[in-house]
């Protein structure tokens, strides 16, 4: 049962107020055709278009079914206009890029119904017009009779209550017009159809109800309801729903009328996310790279462990970082000084490398390691003869220290790692070797402690023959009382017997394989030469008095042994001296990469479970170097990056502009889904899901041609740098742009989407 109580509908242009509807009072019988007649301006659509729910009434009430619509919300009339109401108009409304069956099945398909069903339901009613031959055409290609039939289908697919006719055949010829009305005349035996016209001969010939009316009121009704007539019955409409496949389908056939246009949209808005897949994907073959130096190169880098560690994790880096580029509290306007910790309080870790700790270092499994270094603070009483002058040399400015020996009868880290240009290994403790860099080259202040002054080039034979007098600090040093100093006779301490003549007997250089920072020039000597100083040392005098002493008795000044820098100072200088305390420093050589990280967690396994001040920390050069590396090309490909972005944003924009003329392009279709019951937010699903489509197709594309320029940029690079295949793509990458291409495109989206929802369907029906 269908009643308008006192009705009334108001529409303001600027001060000017009409009034559409007047008070208008009807009610309708479940079963007749009524025919509602009047002048243009009468108000019969207002009246048509506020029974269908398509607009909103200003006072009065309409009942359904004895149920009030005053405060019916928008999903109600969304669900009573989906499955009470079949909307047939005068220009036919039906969406042009769908085919007969889907038009047909829109109603079916707001109302949630299957496939299957939808598309039984939907033969059945093609056939009842006449239609069924004509189900796989598409709107422009029927007569305009047939086009009619087609929204008669649509409106009778979902098996409404009431059918609504707008002028049905105001756009037919006469011969058409007879058929249609004949058509909707058979549907009124079982509904309640009402149908505007203007055409008095059309409505007293086919309807058996005729209401005319005039400057929006009612003023001859030709069946008026008795009360007695009214009838009860039960309200009951299914809800609305679009599932997010339904908006896809919608929004890819539209897609599919203008390929053209869709494809320079996706193209377009994907050039930031080919710039930004090339850069990752450049980013990605650099970490890879040196992920293999590191693994083939850098592993010859040794582990260091010295008394004195600065953390270097990317935790402490980024402090480090932080704390440099901080200018927010740079020259105050303050009148007090602020205490602060010294860089090494904040960041210097003191190791005490202790006896337990060499022992531990010593069982690390043999397997992983090629060699190893104790390095000892011992002081080298160095003395040479140029041009027959004795000189002492110092050894501060050069390397001159030990060589990695093995753990077990293997080759150690010289043998492996570098070239022997002349000579041998050494055998005995009085033998050393040189080591030049990669273009031969070692410091001038080395070969002075070699004997050679000369600017010119050296023969290796004559480098091979050079020796170097050692005096033990027994010898060295002279007792004044409280103190010892050197002895100034350099001649007789030159001459002296139990001096040690060390004599280079082999010259290496580092392979070209391994990289040149892993190679320092200097003169190294056996671990024997080492552990023979350090006991001879040891027994001196001078050592046993220093040991007892709480002053230098090199100096005669007094220890501040209540201060850490005075226990240190007088450790420095019993390691000086040769006495037998923990070593300064020692380093591991790795095998190969998977050795490193082996040692790595052999190191970790002793600071476990212990304090803070009790742990070894170590310094992983490798790591150091790679990490470095893969900061700095990090930060570079984040600027990269942020540059391409901005095309991102530019993008975002463009889709929110095409996506906007796409709303004004599609606004009778947005009116149309509204007359058949789709909610606002059934709109806005529409084109979120056109705008799914475009931003799928730009990341897709995107990604396709950003992969087909791989091939051009990893040939410019092997001609640059000689690097294979350095750009590499990573799918997860690739994955996640295809997801940021998506989702901006619905952020461009989102506010014509909202627009096209707000759309009021009555005008939007309007649009041409």
């Amino acid at each position: 049962m269908l009643e308008l109580k006192n009705i009334k509908k108001s529409y303001k242009t600027g001060d000017f107020i009409q009034h559409a509807l007047k008070g208008v009072n009807l009610s309708f019988r479940k079963n007749e055709f009524v025919a509602i007649l009047g002048p243009s301006g009468s108000g019969k659509t207002t009246l048509l278009n506020i029974i269908g729910g398509l607009d909103r009434y200003d006072s009065g009430d309409l009942i359904i079914n004895q149920k009030s619509t005053k405060n019916f919300k928008d999903r109600e009339w969304d669900s009573y206009r989906n499955n009470c109401i079949g909307f047939i108009f005068q220009s036919y409304n039906l969406i042009n890029h769908m085919d007969i069956m889907a038009n047909v099945e829109m109603g079916m398909t707001l109302s949630g119904i299957s496939a299957k069903k939808r598309r039984k339901t939907a033969k059945e009613v093609l056939n009842k017009v006449g239609l069924k031959e004509h189900m796989h055409k598409r709107p422009n290609q029927l007569s305009g009779g047939q086009m009619q039939r087609v929204a008669i289908a649509r409106a009778l697919a979902n098996n409404p209550d009431i059918i609504l006719a707008d002028e049905p055949t105001g756009a037919l010829d006469s011969k058409t017009s007879v058929q249609i009305m004949d058509l909707i005349k058979e549907i009124a035996k079982d509904k309640l159809v009402i149908m505007v016209t203007h055409n008095p001969d059309l409505a007293n010939l086919y309807a058996n109800r005729v209401i005319e009316m005039k400057d929006g009121k009612i003023i001859r009704d030709s069946n008026p309801i008795d009360e007695k007539e009214k009838e009860e019955e039960t309200y009951q409409i299914r809800k609305t729903s679009m599932n997010f496949f339904t908006a896809l389908h919608l929004s890819l056939n539209n897609i599919r009328t203008k390929k053209g246009r869709t494809l320079l949209t996706a193209f377009a808005s994907s050039i930031g996310i080919i710039g930004i897949s090339l850069i990752l994907s450049l980013s990605n073959g650099f970490d890879e790279q040196i992920d293999v130096f590191e693994k083939n190169t850098l592993s010859a880098l040794p582990i260091m462990i010295s008394k004195q560690s600065m953390n270097l994790d990317e935790e402490t880096m980024a402090k480090m970082q932080e704390e440099m580029t901080d200018t927010e509290e740079s020259y105050p306007n303050i009148d007090y000084v602020i205490p602060s910790e010294t860089v090494e309080e904040k960041y210097v870790h003191n190791n005490v490398l202790t006896k337990d700790y060499v022992n531990y270092i010593d069982k690390m499994p043999k397997e992983d390691i090629v060699g190893i270094n104790y390095i000892y603070t011992m002081g080298l009483n160095v003395l040479q003869k140029i041009d027959g002058n004795v000189k002492q040399i110092s050894t501060t400015d050069v390397t001159f220290t030990t060589y990695p020996h093995s753990l077990d009868d293997r080759e150690g880290v010289i043998e492996e790692r570098f070239d022997m240009l002349a000579g041998r290994m050494p055998t005995s403790k009085e033998e050393i070797i040189l080591e030049v860099d990669s273009k031969n080259q070692v410091s001038s202040d080395l070969l002075e402690l070699l004997g050679f002054t000369t600017k010119e080039n050296i023969n290796f034979k004559e480098i091979l023959n050079s020796t170097i007098t050692l005096v033990l600090n027994k010898d060295y040093y002279q007792n004044l009382g409280n103190y010892y100093i050197p002895k100034q006779d350099l001649d007789s301490l030159y001459e002296n017997k139990d001096n040690l003549i060390l004599k280079v007997v082999g010259i290496v250089r580092l392979k070209d394989d391994y990289p040149s920072m892993a190679a320092t020039p200097g003169l190294y000597y056996s671990n024997d030469l080492q552990n023979y100083l350090i006991n001879m040392n040891k027994e001196s005098d001078i050592v046993k008095a220093q040991k007892i002493a709480d002053y230098n008795v090199m100096t005669g000044e007094k220890f501040d042994l209540t201060t850490k820098e005075g226990k240190d100072l007088k450790e420095n200088i019993l390691g000086y001296l040769g006495d037998d305390i923990e070593p300064y420093m020692i380093q591991i050589h790795p095998k190969d990469f998977n050795s490193k990280e082996n040692i790595i967690n052999y190191l970790d396994e002793y600071n476990k479970d212990k304090k803070e001040e009790d742990k070894i920390a170590y310094l992983d050069q490798a790591n150091l170097m790679s990490s470095l590396s893969s900061n700095i090309m990090d930060a570079i490909t984040i600027v990269l990056v942020a540059f391409s972005s901005i095309s991102l944003i530019v993008s975002c924009i463009m889709i929110g502009i095409i996506m906007y003329i796409s709303v004004l392009e599609r606004t009778k279709e947005i009116g149309i889904l509204r007359s058949l019951g789709a909610r606002k937010k059934d709109i806005t699903r529409v084109f979120n899901a056109e705008t799914f489509i475009i931003g799928t197709a730009s990341g897709l594309l995107g990604i396709l041609v950003a992969w087909l320029l791989l091939f051009p940029t990893n040939s410019i690079l092997l001609d640059l740098t000689n690097l294979e295949n350095v750009a590499v793509m990573n799918p997860l990458h690739s994955l996640l742009l295809i997801v940021i291409s998506v989702c901006l495109t619905l952020i461009g989206g989102w506010l014509p989407a909202k627009i096209a929802s707000k759309k009021d369907p009555v005008i939007a029906l309007r649009t041409e």
